[in-house]
């Protein structure tokens, strides 16, 4: 499994960008949020079946990234410059910790589920679970742990994709207020 920081400074290569990351507990939601501003980049995109060609990473994006207390899912709706969610990428994750700087960090469980506002769902990354799982990485528990993690998120998330999208915006409405109102960037 991977450890992976929330301020996708190894990958995405986003060290440069405005990083804030906060603890939320109000009834939207209840866990660690963290935003990225992306303020440079060319746009890099997927293609979806029913979405067509998404955009994932440019200027003028914001990553929404949520980790919900008591799951085991890393949320990230990836926000176009108008505030439409143009996919989410969710993480199945083993569990969640801090670097010594401060930044959360996640340990990936290699699963992940793709989702538009146009109806794409799919899994991704199955076959690196069950290599994972077959090469004794991951215990049979932590396995099947994994797999319903994945059918929970399909149910949580994917059942009513305009009220997800619109919870994911109602969060980072509130974000966005509280970095008005003084939220600082996060310093590492």
């Amino acid at each position: 499994m991977t450890r992976k920081r929330l301020d996708r400074d190894k990958k995405w290569f986003f060290q440069g960008f405005p990083y804030y990351q906060l603890r939320m507990e109000n009834e939207l939601f209840t866990g660690l949020v963290s935003l990225i501003q992306l303020v440079d980049g060319e746009y890099f995109y997927w293609e979806l079946p029913k979405a067509g060609k998404v955009a994932v990473a440019g200027k003028g994006m914001v990553w929404l990234q949520l980790i919900p207390d008591e799951k085991s899912r890393v949320i990230t709706a990836k926000f176009l410059p108008d505030k439409k969610i143009s996919v989410w990428y969710v993480d199945v994750i083993e569990c969640m910790d801090y670097d010594p700087d401060g930044v959360a960090v996640f340990t990936d469980k290699y699963l992940d589920v793709i989702f538009s506002p146009q109806g794409d769902v799919k899994f991704d990354d199955r076959d690196e679970l069950d290599a994972a799982y077959q090469a004794g990485e991951l215990s049979k528990a932590q396995y099947e742990a994994a797999l319903r993690e994945g059918d929970a998120i399909i149910a949580d998330l994917c059942s009513d994709i305009g009220a997800t999208e619109q919870w994911c915006r109602k969060i980072l409405d509130d974000v966005e207020e509280q970095i008005a109102n003084g939220l600082e960037k996060f310093k590492k």
